[in-house]
């Protein structure tokens, strides 16, 4: 078996076609000086940041990555609301605190995911994942009861991440 890493001239070809269109859409151009500038960027950036990267899971379940999907956005919008109403109310007894969230995700582009998820969703906010990758720490807007939140990101948010990266 081969461990030398293998030399790709184009080793990650939508990361460069990304970077060519972003940078003829940020300049709003396609003078021919940009498009020669945006083909190199494309060319040598991932070139030289491809050595960086840990080997990530693919996705398993593409039709289980759009139902989360559309779930979250879902979750985002009855958030909002939520947070809206505790907010405006004209009783603020809001009751904030930090839970540590068990995680069974061991490669960290789920890990990632699910701290992005959770931010993303008003009135919780992930504020750190431990060394050990064995917790997420989460702080709630308004807390009321512990291991129902808990309950709810592992099987809300963690599961189907387990489902989709097969982990």
């Amino acid at each position: 078996m081969n461990t030398q890493p293998r030399f790709r001239l184009l080793p990650m070809p939508i990361h460069s076609l990304l970077l060519f269109v972003v940078w003829l859409l940020l300049n709003n151009t396609v003078a021919p000086g940009h498009l020669v500038l945006a083909a190199f960027l494309a060319f040598v950036i991932p070139l030289m940041t491809s050595g960086m990267q840990d080997k990530q899971p693919s996705f398993h379940k593409p039709l289980v990555c759009i139902r989360y999907v559309l779930m979250v956005i879902w979750d985002i919008i009855v958030a909002n609301f939520e947070v809206a109403l505790l907010v405006i109310r004209p009783n603020k007894r809001l009751n904030p605190g930090f839970i540590a969230v068990p995680i069974e995700i061991e490669h960290e582009l789920p890990i990632t995911i699910l701290a992005s998820t959770v931010s993303l969703t008003p009135g919780t906010v992930s504020a750190e994942i431990s060394e050990d990758k064995q917790w997420l720490y989460v702080h709630v807007l308004h807390l009321t009861d512990k291991e129902e939140v808990i309950a709810l990101i592992k099987q809300r948010y963690e599961q189907p991440l387990r489902e989709i990266f097969a982990c």
